[in-house]
């Protein structure tokens, strides 16, 4: 169902209270007592603003909000709605699943958005007034990707294709199994009319079959050759009809066949076009197969634009149709996880492509080109800025100082006036809004208000030079009433990536309990160590064939920083991350004795179990230049496990139980082997989990983890798990 917007007062006071209340977390126990600072269920039930959504006209913002589903061990992600002049208000509300991807009709009276509401992820559209939420697709395998046509009377949208029958045959016949890296379920584009008007109002329609064919002569099978409306039931959906709905139009295939997969794509301005990214196949690995094609938007042939060797991909169009902007690799198929991509444009009619923003030594990301300019977002050490391109030249301008990183950025149709998500050193992330002209950003949300009384401490930006002499920053928080002269008990949280960034901030952690350490009375620190974002592509390559090795001389560098300020409890140090931060810890584990305990989350501990279980097998070649096969030295030197008879510290190891990333043999491999070394260790398995740990219970469970684990080693506490 879908929030009224025409609220009294009262209650859009009331749907504003809501938007900062915590979401039925579980009732408070006894025992949180010994827990200092806010309860772990409090920050993870934390709500928090992403995806700004600006109206044409620049007077409106929609964007999303997340909150904490406890009951039903969830996220749940609704769209609210914050009108120049007014208090923001929710407009919609899914059921048992999440409403996201807020996107205007060209006019500003309609927005579409996805959510599942019982039959996978569909896109409905609401009025930007209120009012019920009317369905427009009932694809049967979900809904991926839409955008509204310039025109506002149609929606392009990529969906997966149904499963092809001689599978379903086989699998009658001889059970399930797959090939690997042969087969895949592809997606292509459709398009399909919209009439919001004349479309009936929630989820009342019955279905029933339609054996209208929805496949056209004109679909782009390139390769061979050359709030509702449902698909076609060759496409897996189905027609809705009955007392009060009026028939409903049939989406159009734009492209077909099996040797590609669309994922991601641009009308035009002239609505006459779609570009779009062409892969293989929807694999991680097919990344480096991207090219750019163009597909008329009426139906027809479809034409390559950019392709080779390497990455082309994400097109965004000029104002006028006669350019397509694009992100490249340049044909680098052998570094392209750690150097800069590229941004270039190219006519859409075919040439030569210009490289853009080459100036910039960092990678762009969420490029827009309206009539006011092109515009990215890249990150500037320990902040991310919003940067112009000069059109002429090619050459960037900074924008924005603050807030200090912007996350997300959404242009109005004139592309002078903008929305973002943005965060500073104090503050969560807010909702802003802003003009070019003036560029003094103005807060649509005060998600903050959720920690003003919890007495945090500070983050500052610290630096120092690591082993080898390079310059490595970090951020560092201090607990509340820091002295200077005393010591403090050190906790050292490693991000992943590893072209990830840690930049100050008020609440962080993940599963990692930060603000009850500092409560506490601890120090954190969370290096920016090399490969990490934010510091140019030569910074990110000195890890190349140094992996584990280098990281540990920055950890190890920073920790030995703050012990030179006097402030550090050598007694009392500890690490830990997830992922690539994971690796890290584990190499910090069999090869120093400077910590009291490490924790490893989804960790790598042997890069060769790794390489071959994987589904991002580049990854591994491209940083260590090599396979197992053809050079099993550097292999050896950068894993854990190849030290583990040194290994001393207690480890807590922490694990997906379906981690396809970093494949839970690592974690095993681990265990056994402190075991045999009789180091304490234990293993947490998530059951059901992959690479991250994606629902609240299983947070606050691996939280609890982390705090017992280091208060029994660095506090001398047995603290056991509340029930």
């Amino acid at each position: 169902m879908t929030r009224r917007s025409r609220t009294s007062p009262a209650a859009q006071a009331a749907a504003l209270a809501a938007l900062f209340a915590c979401a039925a977390a579980p009732a408070p126990l006894a025992s949180q007592a010994r827990v200092p600072g806010p309860s772990f269920e409090d920050v993870i039930g934390l709500r928090s603003a992403g995806s700004p959504a600006i109206s044409p006209d620049g007077r409106a913002v929609a964007f999303t909000v997340r909150t904490t589903d406890w009951r039903e061990n969830r996220f749940d992600t609704e769209i609210w709605l914050a009108r120049q002049g007014e208090e923001p208000f929710q407009l919609t509300r899914t059921e048992k699943g999440s409403s996201t991807g807020p996107r205007w009709s060209p006019d500003g009276r309609w927005i579409a958005f996805a959510a599942d509401r019982g039959d996978r992820s569909q896109v409905y559209l609401v009025r930007a007034a209120g009012g019920e939420a009317r369905k427009l697709t009932s694809w049967k395998e979900g809904v991926g990707a839409f955008r509204w046509s310039p025109d506002g009377r149609r929606i392009a949208f990529a969906a997966q294709e149904p499963e092809d029958e001689s599978v379903r045959k086989r699998r009658e016949r001889y059970g399930d199994f797959a090939v690997e890296d042969a087969e895949f379920r592809q997606s292509h584009l459709w398009v399909v009319d919209v009439a919001p008007d004349e479309l009936p109002g929630g989820d009342a329609c019955p279905a029933r079959p339609d054996s209208a064919r929805a496949d056209t002569a004109r679909a782009d099978s390139a390769g061979a050759g050359a709030p509702r409306a449902a698909s076609a039931a060759s496409a897996g959906g189905t027609a809705r009809v009955g007392p009060g709905c009026s028939a409903i139009p049939e989406p159009r295939r734009l492209t077909g066949g099996r040797d590609f997969t669309v994922s991601g794509f641009a009308w035009s301005p002239d609505g006459r076009s779609i570009a779009y990214e062409r892969r293989s196949d929807p694999g991680i690995n097919a990344t480096s197969s991207a090219d750019v094609w163009i597909v008329p938007a009426a139906g027809g042939p479809g034409r390559a634009l950019v392709a080779g060797p390497g990455y082309e991909g994400g097109p965004v169009w000029s104002p006028d149709s006669r350019w397509v902007l694009f992100s490249t690799s340049a044909g680098d198929t052998a570094s392209n996880f750690y150097t800069n991509g590229q941004l270039a444009r190219v006519p859409a009619a075919g040439g030569t492509p210009e490289r853009l923003a080459a100036d910039l030594d960092e990678q762009v990301g969420s490029y827009a080109w309206t009539p006011a300019g092109i515009h990215l977002l890249a990150w500037s050490g320990t902040e991310r800025a919003l940067y112009a391109v000069d059109g002429r030249t090619g050459r960037t301008r900074r924008i924005s100082r603050a807030p200090e990183v912007v996350t997300a950025v959404d242009f109005s149709a004139d592309g002078r006036t903008l929305a973002l998500v943005g965060q500073t050193p104090t503050t969560l992330p807010e909702v802003y809004r802003a003009t070019l002209a003036s560029y003094r950003p103005v807060a649509v949300t005060d998600m903050s208000r959720q920690i003003a009384s919890w007495g945090l401490g500070t983050s500052e930006t610290v630096s120092w030079t690591s082993t080898d002499g390079a310059r490595v920053e970090g951020v560092l928080h201090r607990p509340p009433g820091f002295d200077p002269s005393r010591k403090y008990p050190l906790m050292v949280v490693l991000h992943g990536g590893p072209t990830s960034i840690d930049y100050p901030q008020p609440v962080t952690g993940y599963v990692y309990p930060v603000l009850q350490w500092l409560a506490r009375g601890a120090l954190v620190l969370r290096p920016n160590y090399r490969g990490s974002a934010g510091y140019g592509e030569r910074f990110r390559a000195l890890n190349v064939r140094n992996l584990g090795v280098g990281d540990a001389w920055d950890v190890l560098s920073g920790v030995d920083h703050l012990v030179k300020q006097g402030m550090v409890d050598t007694t009392r140090m500890a690490a830990m991350g997830w992922s690539q931060g994971g690796y890290i810890s584990a190499f910090l584990t069999t090869t120093s004795t400077r910590f009291r305990a490490i924790s490893v989350g989804a960790g790598i501990s042997d890069w060769m179990t790794y390489y071959v279980n994987t589904d991002i097998h580049p990854f591994t070649r491209q940083y260590l230049k090599g396979t197992p096969w053809s050079d099993p030295e550097i292999y050896a030197r950068t894993s854990p496990i190849t030290y583990i008879r040194q290994a001393r510290t207690p480890t807590l190891i922490q694990h997906g139980e379906r981690d396809p990333r970093v494949p839970i043999a690592n974690a095993y491999e681990l265990f056994q082997g402190l075991q045999d070394q009789g180091v304490e260790t234990r293993l947490v398995v998530y059951r059901g989990f992959g690479h991250g740990i994606d629902k609240p219970k299983e947070q606050l469970a691996a939280t609890w983890h982390n705090w017992q684990w280091f208060g029994r080693h660095l506090w001398g506490e047995s603290v056991e798990l509340p029930l």
